[in-house]
């Protein structure tokens, strides 16, 4: 049986895992500001959990195009409340979005037991020392350039060989600190210094990068990013919820264990649906 090894628990991936998004910052590109009070973010988890979410994944640092760093003690500040609020009332997985060793810590100790580095150790590589530690859940995403500059980089010629090369080199960094095989999800980065044909390309191909990389799971998070607004006209964030369920399911067709999302419901739903027409052949 598949599964992945939190320092909490096995989760198994039997199935296709639903990986709810909650930001609690006030400039993320779809739901900035809307969860900056604890309350307010216990309640959103609430509702992800009765809609079918799997894991929670709380961000503290927005991570869009044009936007800021900001400090760990702030991106502590916002996070560990709402990890705890959670956790004291759910038995849940949570997962911290971070590229800061600090965070990742912190948010550990308060009860998150998966860490989601978009850097893939590239900005701070004693995350994976706290990795292996304390045996949390290692999401390793494929970016390039620094903070400012990921999305803003020009595209490379071979984003299917970029990509593998990449996470080739976040995984090596990871073991070579001692984190364990089990513990790792690769996330290709769908959306980070990519073009729209470009990350059509990853999901069309995504058989082959999970073949390439077996044994370790593949998450893809698509929800509501700029190339689904472009495939659809021009339309906004909040109007790219068909594009990002059909990028769901498509990437679970295509391997995928995990995806991330904003719009939980839709999405389990979705899955569920396309889980019982493949189950009919």
């Amino acid at each position: 049986m598949l599964h992945w090894q939190t320092s909490r628990r096995k989760i198994s991936l039997d199935r296709p895992l639903v990986m709810g998004i909650l930001n609690v910052t006030p400039d993320s590109f779809s739901d900035g500001g809307r969860f900056l009070a604890a309350g307010d973010a216990l309640r959103e988890a609430e509702d992800m959990i009765a809609d079918g979410a799997d894991i929670i994944d709380i961000g503290g640092e927005s991570t869009r195009p044009g936007s800021e760093q900001v400090s760990a003690s702030e991106e502590i500040r916002r996070v560990v409340p709402v990890i705890e609020a959670i956790i004291k009332r759910f038995d849940m997985p949570i997962s911290v979005d971070t590229t800061k060793s600090d965070v990742a810590l912190a948010a550990i100790n308060a009860g998150a037991e998966i860490i989601n580095d978009i850097s893939g150790l590239r900005f701070d590589e004693k995350i994976a020392e706290i990795a292996a530690a304390t045996l949390a859940g290692l999401v390793l995403m494929h970016s390039r350039g620094e903070f400012a500059a990921m999305h803003s980089l020009p595209p490379v010629d071979d984003t299917m060989a970029d990509v593998a090369h990449g996470l080739r080199r976040s995984i090596e960094v990871a073991v070579a600190h001692g984190v364990g095989g089990q513990q790792i999800v690769l996330d290709p980065g769908i959306g980070f210094g990519k073009t729209r044909e470009q990350n059509l390309e990853l999901l069309a191909k995504l058989d082959k990068l999970v073949s390439e990389f077996e044994g370790y799971p593949v998450l893809i998070g698509a929800s509501r990013k700029s190339f689904i607004g472009k495939l659809l006209g021009g339309a906004p964030v909040t109007e790219r919820l068909s594009g990002s369920i059909a990028a769901a399911v498509m990437a679970v067709q295509k391997g995928a264990k995990i995806v991330r999302v904003h719009d939980v419901k839709e999405t389990v739903a979705a899955l569920t649906t396309a889980a019982a027409v493949e189950a009919a052949k």
